[in-house]
């Protein structure tokens, strides 16, 4: 304990929701710090629990539910929309068939129905189970705010025109994130999500060219020789070969930390939206400076990450539930 009677993590805990009252961003009236401590005490931790050992069976399950938490957020809102089966859903669309990690938010969801049913969102589950991935991995912890209601809708045509692709320039990514209520900075940051996680090799196949004998080469004149070279091997049946995965960070893939920018800084970005961010100077500085101070990465991260956990919240007021299972509405 310090002086004053409280440690350094609540000190932290304490910046971090002075951070969340000062973002311009409106947040849902409806989210709160603690919103289960009196209702489900234990759901934060049962959730951290579930992650923590579904990630010791499987170190690549921290990317996974990040990537999924990012899809769901820019799709109808973080309100679980993306965990819905059936024809047609979100989850159905072929740009979501690579998300992982929906077993572990499955298990979250039985536990917690166990102690607590019909009380925690399968939003709120996914928005803490991607909060604790990145802790679990290295990351900064964020306090997260709780509160939001899980959504009604789920379709196969609302993805595309509201997630990135890997293919998208600097401009197209912007536009994207301005919508969200994203700024570019917002952009950068949330980018260093690709610190852990990986890709199928067809996620990057613009950045080659695949001949009539099947030989792979590069086309991509910001993508470093080497690198891309060692991505060819990784990948030697042509980039639309999706029986193999690569690393978005090949420094420390299974880490969330700073070296994706300085991967960046060394054209060695898996993506050409990666590379996008370090050929403009409304964006490279930033790269600079993350790649340059972990701590900066981390603090501005906290921040960014409050502000997508927000989007698209769904209240009671918006037609929102409580599910009994996250892949169906009630």
């Amino acid at each position: 304990m310090g002086k004053w009677g409280f440690d350094f993590f609540s000190c932290k805990c304490v910046f971090q929701l002075l951070l969340f009252l000062l973002l311009p961003l409106p947040i849902c009236s409806a989210l709160s710090v603690g919103f289960y401590a009196v209702s489900c005490p234990g759901a934060e931790m049962m959730v951290k629990q579930t992650v923590r050992s579904a990630s010791q069976m499987d170190p690549t399950v921290p990317g996974k539910l990040l990537r999924l938490f990012f899809h769901d957020c820019f799709v109808e809102g973080c309100d679980a929309s993306v965990l819905i089966q059936g024809n047609n859903t979100e989850r159905s669309d072929p740009a979501n068939q690579s998300l992982g990690g929906f077993s572990v938010i499955d298990s979250a969801k039985r536990a917690l129905e166990i102690f607590c049913p019909g009380i925690v969102s399968c939003a709120d589950i996914l928005a803490l189970a991607a909060r604790d991935a990145v802790e679990l991995t290295g990351g900064p912890s964020v306090v997260m705010l709780t509160g939001r209601k899980d959504g009604r809708v789920s379709l196969d045509s609302n993805v595309r025109p509201n997630i990135i692709d890997t293919s998208f320039t600097l401009d197209e990514m912007a536009n994207l994130f301005s919508q969200k209520g994203l700024s570019m900075d917002d952009l950068v940051t949330l980018s260093g999500a690709h610190t852990i996680g990986s890709a199928h090799c067809s996620a990057f196949d613009e950045r080659f060219d695949v001949d009539s004998n099947g030989k792979v080469t590069k086309i991509d004149a910001s993508l470093d020789s080497g690198y891309a070279a060692e991505l060819i091997k990784k990948c030697p049946h042509g980039t639309s070969d999706d029986s193999v995965t690569v690393s978005n960070d090949p420094g420390t893939p299974l880490l969330f930390d700073n070296e994706y920018y300085k991967v960046l800084l060394s054209n060695k970005g898996l993506f050409q939206s990666d590379s996008a961010l370090v050929s403009d100077k409304r964006t490279v500085g930033k790269v600079n400076e993350f790649a340059n101070s972990q701590e900066s990465f981390f603090e501005k991260w906290q921040e960014s990450f409050m502000k997508l956990s927000s989007v698209g919240v769904k209240g009671e007021a918006d037609g929102g539930e409580i599910r009994r299972t996250c892949s169906s509405p009630n």
